[in-house]
């Protein structure tokens, strides 16, 4: 299986980010891409056209990860579409920051829900579509192995999680090839991080680099695990961080 070969891809949370980084790039190394977004259809038009500007298929499906539902869903609706599934890249994902006691119950349902629930039910309907020699790759964050100050321990928690469920993912799928592994983006400069806003100088000082990452970088992470060379890879952590956690 090679992302280089007409492979079958699903990317969640897509439209934007590391998500659009991440379905452009393999879509230029070869990969039909499907992937979801919520609610911008501007961006997610504007996505696929890049995809479909790389000569491969892009198919754009309107998808909320905090709805079960729609989770596994969308896994089969892209592996029907796409006539097969090889690679599943877990990248949808949602934080609330602020002092513990501010936190609501609310906002602890819906960051486990498309976070942690999500994901797992993603890689849950995945299982069942993809290859021997699939990938499942997830996007955590730097603070599943760093949190560097007060405000992030609910999306700590939920990104935490997910060391969990990859390394479950490589014991329960590794017999058939399938690998599953997690990358830790650090402070990367996106629309809901930008490397100009308030905060991103304190979070460039945190890096060993001084800098803020871009989503390109990211992607060419993912890219390396869907791809030929990543085979023997499975229940890793990469993290993509400039140094976060040194």
């Amino acid at each position: 299986m090679s992302t280089r070969n007409g492979t079958a891809v699903l990317v969640t949370g897509g439209s934007r980010g590391i998500g659009a980084a991440t379905a452009v790039r393999l879509a230029e190394e070869g990969a039909d891409v499907a992937f979801t977004y919520v609610r911008d259809e501007v961006r997610a038009k504007e996505v696929a056209a890049r995809i479909e500007a790389t000569g491969r298929r892009a198919l754009p499906l309107r998808a909320d990860a905090a709805d079960p539902g729609d989770a596994a869903g969308a896994v089969n609706w892209a592996a029907d579409a796409l006539g097969r599934l090889d690679v599943l890249v877990n990248n949808a994902g949602i934080g609330v920051l602020g002092p513990l006691g501010s936190l609501a119950l609310t906002d602890v349902d819906r960051v486990l829900a498309v976070n942690v629930r999500a994901a797992f039910l993603a890689a849950q309907a995945a299982a069942g579509r993809l290859p021997d020699g699939g990938r499942i790759i997830t996007v955590g964050s730097c603070m599943a192995q760093r949190v560097p100050g007060p405000g992030g321990v609910l999306y700590a928690l939920s990104k935490t999680a997910l060391i969990g469920l990859t390394k479950g993912l490589a014991r329960e799928l590794g017999g058939r090839g399938i690998t599953a592994n997690l990358v830790h983006p650090g402070p990367i400069d996106t629309d809901m991080n930008p490397a100009d806003g308030p905060y991103a100088a304190d979070q460039a000082a945190q890096t060993a680099l001084g800098r803020f990452g871009t989503a390109e970088e990211v992607a060419a992470t993912i890219a390396f695990l869907a791809g030929p060379e990543g085979r023997y890879v499975t229940g890793a952590e990469f993290t993509v961080d400039g140094g976060h956690a040194a």
